[in-house]
């Protein structure tokens, strides 16, 4: 993460890279961070003053208080991410950096964020190479890579040429940073193209969570709770409004507008009389937001020819 690079920016690198670049490999990596379990991160926190936590021990009224300095768990907090960012920018931006101009007989392509980061190269080898190198350079400092989420893929317009030749079928896909990746052909002329999807999972959750809210707030205005939804759906639209994206985006609204029917019909034994379709479709266009396109594609934003 750098000064004004935010999440849509890093998965909007990983398209270039797969439209412009050659990579045909993909290392997707995710490191198993915790401070708490780590005692080379917690030595190295406790030199930031802005993380040591006063902490008073216990005493009594004729003893003056005794202060200790403890790091606080911050494992899935706010600061996680931020921690984790610093804390991996030596362990691990620096040492590929290094990596890549030593060792790579191909090109190499590093996004970060946090720390989850994808890793593309051009030949297999390196790919191999590198793996066994970072699982060695993070042994160091007590992390590991996460063993379910770390993987190598074929990914990219080099691949999936490559695989249709072979006819192997399409290339795998990959989650990263909440959107599921896909290699695709335009409809008009067959060209490559990625796809940018919300991921199924971060989906199904963010929907889950949207009903129990719903279930506590079933007695509440209708004005107010549609009010709620609209703030919900503007900020989900935000991050995920991205192109090719648009499927996701009429799902998730209309998997709201059913949730919402389905509590209104709740508040009384008449409620599916008196809450049809045709009500229901006037209070969303009354309170819901128009699903629709929010960021450009990944060449227009970085204004490339």
């Amino acid at each position: 993460m750098r000064d004004g690079v935010n999440c849509r920016a890093t998965i909007a690198v990983i398209a270039l890279a797969a439209l412009f670049h050659e990579p045909s490999i993909l290392s997707l990596l995710e490191t198993d961070f915790c401070f708490r379990r780590n005692p080379i991160a917690r030595s190295g926190l406790r030199r930031l003053p802005a993380l040591a936590v006063p902490r008073p021990k216990a005493f009594s009224r004729n003893q003056p208080i005794q202060k200790s300095a403890d790091v606080c768990n911050i494992v899935g907090g706010a600061n996680s991410p931020l921690l984790a960012n610093v804390f991996l920018h030596y362990v691990f931006d620096q040492w590929i950096n290094q990596w890549r101009n030593r060792h790579c007989a191909g090109q190499c392509i590093v996004v970060r964020y946090a720390d989850d980061f994808v890793l593309g190269f051009e030949r297999e080898a390196d790919a191999k190479a590198c793996l066994a190198a970072l699982q060695e350079r993070l042994q160091k400092f007590g992390l590991k890579l996460h063993p379910e989420k770390t993987r190598l893929i074929e990914f990219g317009r080099a691949s999936a040429a490559r695989r249709e030749r072979e006819g192997r079928g399409r290339c795998e896909t990959f989650d990263f940073l909440g959107f599921t990746h896909i290699c695709g052909k335009t409809r008009k002329n067959q060209c490559f193209v990625l796809w940018r999807r919300t991921s199924a999972k971060r989906l199904s959750r963010t929907l889950a969570a949207i009903k129990v809210q719903l279930a506590r707030r079933r007695h509440d205005s209708v004005g107010t709770t549609g009010r709620w939804l609209a703030t919900v759906i503007r900020g989900w639209l935000q991050y995920h409004a991205v192109p090719d994206n648009m499927c996701r985006l009429d799902q998730f609204v209309a998997e709201i507008t059913k949730l919402w029917l389905r509590q209104l019909r709740r508040r009384s034994q008449r409620g599916r009389a008196a809450w049809p379709w045709s009500r229901m479709a006037r209070l969303v266009a009354r309170y819901l937001p128009r699903p629709k396109i929010l960021h450009p594609y990944p060449k227009d934003r970085f204004a490339l020819d």
